[in-house]
Order: C-alpha cells, then structure tokens, then sequence
C-alpha cells in the first residue's frame, strides 16, 4: 500500500483493490443527434462519458491530425475535452486557433457546446478573455469545493448540479493554467477556494475549469505527470467524495444531452 486506504502501484500505474463506480447508462445520444467532440491529448478522453453520451458521436482526434469540421459539420452539439497544452500553445498544437475559432462560432450560433479544462480556457480566450499560464497560487489538482453563483441554478445545464435539495459541492479537478478575466459578455456560474472562474457560460458555450467526466484512473496518471503532486493524497480525497464526484459528472452530461435534444426538437418545429 501507498499512503492512500486501497492504493497500490503496479508498475507505473496506480490500482485501486476494491472500489467501484457505477453509472447508469441509459441517457444515450439524442435520438438522430450527432454529437462532435474533439480531443487534444491521447489521455484525456471522454473516459467515463464514453457510454453515458451514447453512440452517435464523431470524436475528432486533433492531436492525431484529425482535421477539425467547418461549424455546418459540428452537428447538433459540440463537446471540446481537455489536455495537456496551455491555451496559448499554437506552436506544439497548430489545430488550437481553429479550434478557438469554433468554438467561438458555435457559441455564438446557438450550437449547444461544453467545454471542459483546456477547452474553457480556450473558449475564454476565443471570447476575449485571458487565461494565465502556470497561475498562482498554483496547481489545482484533485477533489475542489465548488461554489455555485445565483446565475448557475438559472442555466440550462449548471442548474441539474447547483440546484435541488442536493446541490453538488465537490468536483474532481486537474489543472496548472487558470482562466484569470472572462470574456465581457459571459456570465460567471461558479468559484472555488483557489480559483474564481470554475465555470461560465458565453452564448450556447458552457464552460468548465473542472473535470466532471474524468474517471479515478485518469486522474492517477494526470497526477503522476507531475513531480509536485501526492499521488496517493489526491487519490484518497477522490475516494472520500466518489459518489458525489461520480453524481455531480452523471448530471452534468445528462443536463447537457438534454440540451442538445432540446435544440433538436426547436429546430424541428422551426423546420
């Protein structure tokens, strides 16, 4: 064992002995909805919403080369991931201007989009916001209080988490980069204790600083990419808060997929 309650290594990689997360798989895709979703890094990938989003989605691997699609061939939502590049990073990540690009253009074109980590911070800076390199006080890794806004029990997917008789406190987060002004037409959803831009909303673009689809394995190796970060401690404060980090993520892609039905059916009725 390694510090944290069921944690031990095998090789290079950290191994829970006994606990399970379940979901409950039967939200699935919006019924002749294509979702578009686009991954930066091999690592970060849809993880535990890979069956929760359903099957009709088109992943675009940018870090692969895959070619991003015009906004007409987005589809019916968009879902940008995040990964191991700062906002700025155009040099080692020639896709991420057209990607702030569409991102934008969706935003303002009424396409249901989520952005998660990187992707806010790149849907910030699309906006005119500034996201800071490396910000102090430093790296936000692993179970992060979250304090919602008034506006977020008011928005069409925020409000399945900050609202109820159960609001979601805590969420699961990985990240060195910090979304530090938003863009002057976004509205601010929630802070944490670290950082205040935890997520904001810009026209149909909901962005997120933390990592609502991010499984316990994933956050072992993103934490293991760094020498100033505790493994084992993340790791055991994300098994004291599972259920909740595991309910906040379920209602988080449900509220989304609902968003995206939502559009299907206005534009149905509009046609």
């Amino acid at each position: 064992m390694d510090g944290a309650r069921g944690l031990r290594r095998t090789g290079d990689h950290w191994v829970r002995s006994s606990f399970v997360i379940t979901f409950d798989t039967t939200t699935g895709a919006p019924g002749g909805a294509r979702l578009t979703v686009v991954q930066s890094s091999p690592d970060v990938s849809l993880d535990t919403w890979a069956d929760l989003l359903g099957a009709d989605l088109s992943v675009v691997r940018a870090f692969d080369g895959d070619p991003l699609p015009a906004l007409d061939e987005v589809g019916d939502g968009l879902l940008v991931l995040g990964g191991h590049l700062s906002a700025h990073d155009d040099a080692r990540a020639p896709w991420l201007p057209a990607l702030r690009d569409l991102l934008l253009a969706a935003a303002t074109s009424g396409v249901p989009t989520l952005a998660i980590c990187l992707g806010a911070q790149l849907l910030a800076v699309a906006g005119g916001g500034h996201v800071e390199v490396a910000a102090p006080p430093g790296r936000e890794v692993g179970v992060t209080r979250v304090f919602w806004r008034r506006e977020a029990l008011e928005d069409p997917v925020l409000g399945a988490l900050a609202g109820g008789d159960a609001p979601v406190e805590r969420v699961a987060s990985a990240h060195g980069d910090a979304i530090v002004d938003l863009p002057p037409s976004a509205v601010w959803l929630a802070s944490s204790n670290m950082y205040p831009y935890q997520a904001f909303r810009l026209g149909s673009a909901l962005g997120v600083q933390f990592r609502p689809e991010a499984s316990w394995a994933s956050l072992a190796g993103w934490c293991d990419r760094h020498d100033d970060v505790d493994t084992a401690e993340v790791l055991a404060g994300f098994d004291a808060h599972a259920a909740e980090i595991a309910d906040g993520g379920r209602r988080l892609v449900e509220s989304f997929v609902a968003e995206v039905r939502a559009a299907v059916v206005r534009g149905s009725v509009s046609a």
